[in-house]
């Protein structure tokens, strides 16, 4: 019980002891409300309790809290309790600027050099982000102990700042502590933290050995940050292994598993694991359905994706802003915009990265006029738009044609004080491009305030290749091998470029670069979601059960939709074939294949959605435009670039993708 000073009449305050020991409830119920004793000084009632610790200062002239001048007016004796209960409170509510106030009454008092209460101190600036101010203290204190430093590590680690977490450990060690279970976690979580794939491996497997010699490799704590390490730096096997060697798994554990899946895209592995988690009676927590959100959106299997958000609604999970992005974003990537757009209308809140969510999901799906009423409601409603904002802004205009509005929108982002990056120049080249001012679009990067890279050139190269301008195509082509010689896909489109003009002597010498260089193409391959089965195909394909079938059903839509005015367009088979040779070659792509399929084994008139690794060739999208008006379905194709509804023999990308 804190003491009043013999004679202060006034005020009264009481306080449990050792308050660091109890729940901030129990402290509080300590707090003993009393009558005052009215003094000439006052004549009004005041008690303090934990509900008023934190008040002001009555006196402008005091020390800013009004606890802190009853100790210097002698009313209250200094009490170790006292300051801890104060500095917990500033630190829960998240009040370094109060915590100020007191870290320098306590310098100015007997337990300056208390190493129990500068810890304490130490903690408020670490949870409170001041990190600057954590680290003077530490600098200062006379004495550290291995809770200090674990404290200043886990801020380090916490806060965004990895390596200055990394670089104290060595120091640590040479004064002789030896690390704990939580200096371990926090250290391992800095490595995972690094913001490249080479040091998260090289730092974490030295932590790990260290975790071995300190005993600490099959704690659940140093466990989970150890897979989740590995997990980051993309080693699932390792990741696995000490999964497995766990003596006890906690949520943490298995979101770290399933985190490290759905981040490669192995989204087949993610959702085994949800279910052998939920099997085990481990509640998933918003992060876990974040991550198989993530793991969906990536490989867009809408019909698991559907599963796990019912799972949420039926355990009674709120949908809050980060797990409702990735939610939003599933959709989106699935192919179902009306889907994304429900759930952006049942967030409870939404902020910048929401609304960029949205816009994201319209300018993916081509329907730039939507894309930019969103916005205008976006800035109604007072929400502050950012780089990313723009980006998705210009690049829905440039997907729709909107020159004039593109445009608008880059002059736009001057009056909010953002610098366009690159992303932006491209999505102007591409713009540009799109509406065939290739001349203007090189005008345009000739004087563009930075450097130029091979994402810039490749925007005008496929500009080039649509307006079939061999000689601009040519020169950037060779602007984007000089700045990325590895990519394969500015050179199959110069390929194309030189295929449509029956250039079939340049054809083969962009293949011999290819091959001198090492640069290969990747494989086509497409897939198609049916009863919550993924089925992948690539071009050729004679290994699918139902391939005969398959093989079958496309020469039937074949027929049909060349009686309707479907050519083949030979210009995408870039061998030395004569023309029958070449349309047989065309027939058996990896989407047709796909749409085949999805035909075979879909309900009638029900939507199908196709995925594809790369761009869909010229051949596949005029096909499968005029398969949609035969077979009286929408089909929805999702590439690299763009989604593709086809419908009624039209495309929503308007031919130019």
């Amino acid at each position: 019980m804190m003491k009043l000073k013999s004679g202060v009449a006034g005020y009264v305050y009481a306080c449990a002891y050792a308050s660091s020991q109890f729940s901030t409830s129990a402290v509080a119920s300590a707090f003993i409300p009393c009558q005052q004793i009215p003094t000439p000084a006052s004549s009004s009632y005041c008690i303090i309790d934990d509900k008023n610790l934190l008040q002001k200062s009555l006196d402008p002239s005091g020390s800013g809290l009004h606890v802190l001048d009853l100790l210097d007016q002698g009313a209250l004796e200094p009490d170790r309790s006292l300051y801890h209960h104060l500095l917990r409170k500033c630190t829960r509510l998240g009040k370094p600027q109060l915590g100020k106030i007191v870290h320098a009454h306590i310098l100015n008092s007997v337990f300056r050099h208390d190493l129990i209460i500068l810890n304490t101190v130490l903690n408020m600036y670490a949870k409170c982000g001041c990190l600057d101010d954590a680290r003077n203290l530490f600098d200062e204190m006379p004495v550290q102990d291995m809770v200090t430093w674990t404290t200043l590590i886990t801020a380090y680690s916490q806060h965004g700042r990895p390596f200055d977490a990394l670089l104290l450990f060595p120091r640590m060690l040479s004064l002789g502590f030896l690390p704990n279970q939580f200096t371990l976690s926090s250290l391992l979580k800095a490595s995972a933290a690094l913001p490249n794939t080479p040091h998260i491996h090289f730092h974490g497997t030295q932590l790990h050995a260290l975790c071995f010699k300190y005993g600490f490799h099959s704690n659940v704590y140093v466990g989970s940050s150890l897979l989740d390490m590995y997990a980051r730096s993309g080693c699932m096997d390792e990741a696995r292994l000490i999964f497995d060697a766990l003596h006890t798994k906690n949520e943490v554990s298995w979101n770290a598993l399933i985190a490290g899946h759905a981040r490669k895209g192995q989204a087949e592995s993610a959702l085994f694991l949800f279910r052998k988690m939920l099997r085990q009676d481990f509640q998933p927590t918003h992060f876990t359905f974040a991550s198989i959100f993530g793991a969906c959106a990536s490989t867009g299997s809408l019909e698991q994706g559907k599963w796990v958000h019912a799972h949420v609604i039926k355990s009674g999970g709120e949908i809050i802003a980060f797990m409702g992005n990735t939610l939003l974003h599933m959709y989106a990537k699935a192919g179902s915009i009306q889907d994304a757009k429900r759930i952006f209308d049942r967030l409870a809140k939404r902020d910048v990265v929401s609304w960029n969510s949205i816009l994201t999901a319209y300018a993916q799906h081509g329907l730039g006029n939507e894309a930019m009423q969103w916005f205008k409601e976006m800035l109604q409603i007072g929400v502050a738009p950012n780089e990313i904002t723009f980006l998705c802004l210009l690049t829905a205009c440039s997907r729709a044609g909107l020159l004039d509005q593109g445009q608008y929108y880059f002059k736009l982002m001057r009056n909010y004080n953002i610098e366009p990056q690159i992303s932006h120049y491209v999505t102007i080249v591409d713009l540009l491009g799109r509406a065939g001012r290739l001349d203007e679009a090189m005008r345009f990067i000739r004087e563009m305030p930075i450097k130029p890279t091979a994402a810039v050139w490749g925007a005008l190269l496929g500009a080039c290749r649509m307006h079939k301008n061999l000689e601009l195509g040519t020169y950037a082509a060779e602007r984007v091998f000089e700045l990325d010689p590895h990519d394969s896909g500015p050179l199959v489109l110069l390929s194309n470029l030189y295929a449509s003009a029956n250039r079939w002597g340049d054809v083969a010498r962009v293949r011999k670069l290819m091959k001198e260089s090492g640069v290969k193409k990747e494989p086509a391959c497409s897939w198609v979601e049916i009863e919550n089965t993924v089925h992948f195909f690539v071009a050729n394909d004679d290994a699918h059960p139902q391939i005969e079938e398959i093989h079958k059903k496309w020469e039937e839509i074949s027929l049909k939709i060349k009686e309707i005015g479907y050519v083949p367009d030979t210009s995408h088979v870039l061998f030395y074939m004569d023309q029958q040779e070449r349309e047989v070659k065309l027939q058996y792509h990896s989407e047709k294949l796909a749409l085949a399929f999805a035909l075979l084994n879909s309900p009638p008139g029900s939507t199908i959605r196709i995925k594809k690794n790369i761009r869909v060739c010229g051949d596949c999208h005029s096909a499968i435009k005029f398969a949609s008006q035969v077979v009286g379905r929408e089909i929805i194709v999702r590439d690299t670039n763009r989604f593709h509804h086809f419908r009624d023999g039209s495309c929503s990308c308007g031919d130019y993708w």
